[in-house]
């Protein structure tokens, strides 16, 4: 059983050609420990945990060039029936449905403008066991330049509702499962978002100090794209 319900981003995990480096990151940032999965085909895919509950992970990029990306999982019961549902909806299934030892299934797909996300079918791994708290992944954001496009998309795939709301003068949709919002969606900020450039989800984790995080990622080396600042939710 998962710790959320089906439809719900129940895990993260980085691709990187670095796994050392991430290794020491991580959990420098947010306190995190790291646990390194025995198996020798695991190829050192490592659970971060929060005081002894997993919140993330990281492992190895499957094509060697590939940049380092984070990627989002949705929890499903159904990794095959999903996959179903993304081919009818004219996304494309990247990796097909396939087992991860005795944790449980994935697979990987793509929504119609590009973005990539994967799905969670729990054995025994349930994904994250804690959400929402500093050092834990709060939020899961979709950014595309065909926002209708992705509400006929998702709804198809999870059930999700769109929930839209004017944020200024742009429009900020709450994907909504029954009672809960789930996830979020926005267009690109930019003007110049390159039209080849594809939609991509994006992974928030909770800080006690937006300011304090940012300059201890500088410390660690990296590098910040965006400079926290306040916004109405946070």
């Amino acid at each position: 059983m998962n710790t959320v319900p089906p439809g719900t981003p129940c895990w993260a995990d980085l691709a990187t050609p670095d796994l050392a480096d991430a290794r020491r990151f991580y959990p420098e940032l947010f306190g995190w420990t790291g646990r390194v999965a025995p198996e020798p085909e695991a190829n050192g895919y490592t659970v971060f945990q929060l005081q002894g509950r997993a919140v993330a992970g990281a492992g190895p990029p499957a094509i060697p060039d590939q940049v380092p990306i984070w990627s989002t999982y949705m929890a499903t019961d159904d990794a095959d029936l999903v996959a179903g549902r993304v081919e009818r909806a004219g996304g494309q299934v990247v990796v097909p449905p396939f087992e991860v030892f005795d944790r449980g299934r994935m697979a990987v797909f793509a929504d119609p403008a590009g973005a990539s996300f994967s799905v969670w079918q729990p054995l025994a791994m349930p994904g994250g066991e804690v959400f929402n708290v500093p050092g834990a992944m709060a939020w899961n954001e979709l950014v595309t330049p065909d926002p209708e496009g992705a509400k006929v998309f998702y709804e198809l795939v999870f059930g999700w509702q769109p929930d839209d709301q004017l944020v200024g003068s742009m429009t900020y949709t709450g994907w909504r499962l029954g009672a809960q919002i789930v996830a979020g969606m926005m267009p690109p900020l930019a003007d110049d978002f390159p039209d080849d450039l594809p939609a991509y989800w994006t992974v928030y984790f909770a800080v006690a100090d937006a300011d304090a995080a940012a300059a201890r990622a500088a410390t660690l080396g990296g590098t910040i794209l965006v400079p926290p600042r306040d916004i109405p939710t946070g």
